[in-house]
């Protein structure tokens, strides 16, 4: 095994803890997701535009021309998937709406026969069966009682920005060739443009207000969680295997799960453990198996 492999490793899963961590910082920043989303994007793509500059790629205009309205759709949609999933962790708990996010592959394999003409298998379905019963477990719904009304809210946001997601993907499989990295500063910089339109539009700069702290929380999630984390994720992926990322892809979660248990003290009883692991080994199902 090559020290660049051993370095790319290291690497990827880096970005995967960085975004394993984002819930908690959220729950530290007294903004609200719509203006979060918008710093984020907005520090995220010129970290990336500095960082492409200094490491002396160069961008790939006439790809970026190509497919300019697709990035320009796709950099909208996860604008609002980060405001989505930021409200989810206002509503109910980090593990709760990380789990929900990880719905995505469910959507996807349920609008692929659709959108990419790719059969709906066996395995496929089971992956379906086994992720959404694992939803319901976490959800509450087995516990009997009615479910809390924030939960149901938080439920629902971050499903809501787990279709959005899989939408993101299911555009990028249409988008033509492009590097990693024009791609993803096009649609960084097309969701901070997108948000700010949404922003002024349904936000009074007189109610937002920030502390110290809450300044430096959000230069950590832009700069950190988007910037450094991105810049990770891309320039680890081409020495890795389809399968190690798809590995490695879910230490995010389960890193995400772990913190909010330890440092938040969230509850995670026996059906919340058992959801996550349908939930999230549905997805590495749907990852290693065909036909």
């Amino acid at each position: 095994m090559s020290v660049n492999n051993n370095k790319s490793k290291a690497a990827f899963i880096a970005a995967m803890v960085i975004f394993g961590t984002i819930g908690i910082f959220r729950r530290y920043i007294a903004l609200p997701s719509s203006v979060l989303a918008l710093a984020r994007g907005f520090i995220g793509t010129l970290f990336l535009v500095i960082y492409v500059k200094l490491s002396g790629k160069k961008p790939d205009r006439a790809a970026v021309r190509a497919n300019l309205a697709l990035l320009v759709i796709s950099g909208a949609l996860i604008g609002f998937n980060w405001i989505l999933l930021f409200e989810s962790y206002n509503y109910t708990t980090v593990s709760v709406a990380t789990l929900c996010y990880y719905m995505a592959p469910v959507f996807l394999i349920l609008a692929s026969p659709f959108v990419l003409k790719e059969k709906l298998t066996v395995n496929k379905l089971i992956a379906v069966f086994a992720a959404v019963t694992g939803m319901a477990l976490v959800s509450g719904v087995f516990r009997g009682g009615e479910i809390a009304v924030d939960q149901k809210t938080g439920i629902i946001l971050g499903l809501g920005a787990a279709v959005l997601y899989a939408s993101v993907i299911l555009i990028n499989k249409k988008i033509g060739e492009i590097d990693a990295y024009s791609k993803t500063t096009v649609q960084l910089g097309a969701a901070a443009v997108c948000l700010l339109s949404y922003v002024l539009l349904t936000e009074k700069a007189s109610g937002i207000a920030l502390s110290g702290r809450g300044l430096i929380m959000v230069l950590v999630v832009g700069i950190i969680h988007t910037g450094v984390a991105y810049a990770l994720y891309f320039s680890s992926m081409k020495a890795l295997s389809a399968q190690n990322i798809a590995i490695f892809s879910y230490i995010d979660p389960v890193f995400a799960i772990i913190l909010s248990t330890l440092i938040l003290k969230e509850p995670m009883g026996f059906s919340d453990i058992l959801g996550a692991v349908l939930i999230l080994g549905a997805a590495v199902y749907s990852e290693f198996t065909e036909g």
